[in-house]
């Protein structure tokens, strides 16, 4: 298994290496936003590549708004993003669904990879988000290390995890797969930078993001 993580991670290169220097801000080139909040380009969700399968997601599938974020585990901004995400998901409840997909911007970011297959190997002992919350409340302890595994495998143990398996598991084929498969989705969708956001298949720009801006997006979602 281990002998095809090299292919995977070139895979990962090639699709995400248009992203590489969008790690700070959003692309210049971003379509602007109108008056509701969000872009002006079309959706482009329905023609993209499914995804990893099943996604991640919090919320149920019959939430009248779906927001699908697109983040990198080492992007500060998509640190930034987190706690806004989890409220969210508090205030409005089974009106949301929140669904995460791997987009890691390497070789930017030294750890991004890594962490993203931590997070899967997680997912497969059914503690995606547990592991998700660990690498984004933590993202400062873990940025600048010079060896994460022994980090990531202390988060294994406290979420609870079997850590032999976590340590089997996080070189897998399958986490390999989805990580890439989140990639190519996002390249699909022409995601250049993290996080990128969508809601209802619209993007929402960057600086349509913080709390009070994005309640407000949401809220008109459920008026409609």
């Amino acid at each position: 298994m281990k002998r095809n993580l090299p292919i995977i991670i070139i895979l990962l290169v090639l699709v995400v290496a248009v992203g590489a220097f969008f790690v700070m801000t959003r692309s210049a080139t971003n379509p602007t936003a109108n008056t509701n909040g969000f872009s002006t380009a079309p959706s482009t969700t329905t023609a993209a590549p499914p995804g990893a399968q099943p996604p991640h997601t919090l919320g149920p599938a019959t939430a009248p708004v779906r927001l699908e974020e697109f983040g990198d585990f080492e992007c500060p901004p998509c640190g930034l993003l987190h706690p806004i995400l989890v409220k969210m998901h508090q205030e409005f409840g089974d009106k949301l669904q929140i669904t995460f997909r791997q987009f890691p911007l390497v070789p930017t970011h030294q750890h991004a990879l890594s962490a993203a297959s931590a997070a899967e190997a997680a997912g497969l002992q059914g503690k995606f988000w547990e592991m998700h919350d660990k690498l984004y409340e933590n993202q400062k302890t873990w940025h600048d290390a010079f060896d994460v595994r022994p980090i990531f495998e202390d988060f294994a143990k406290q979420i609870g995890l079997d850590v032999a398996r976590f340590k089997e598991d996080i070189n897998s084929d399958i986490v390999g797969q989805r990580i890439s498969l989140d990639g190519i989705r996002g390249h699909a969708m022409n995601v250049k930078g993290t996080p990128t956001v969508f809601i209802n298949g619209r993007e929402i720009p960057f600086e349509s993001l913080p709390e009070d801006k994005l309640r407000v997006i949401i809220n008109n979602e459920l008026a409609k």
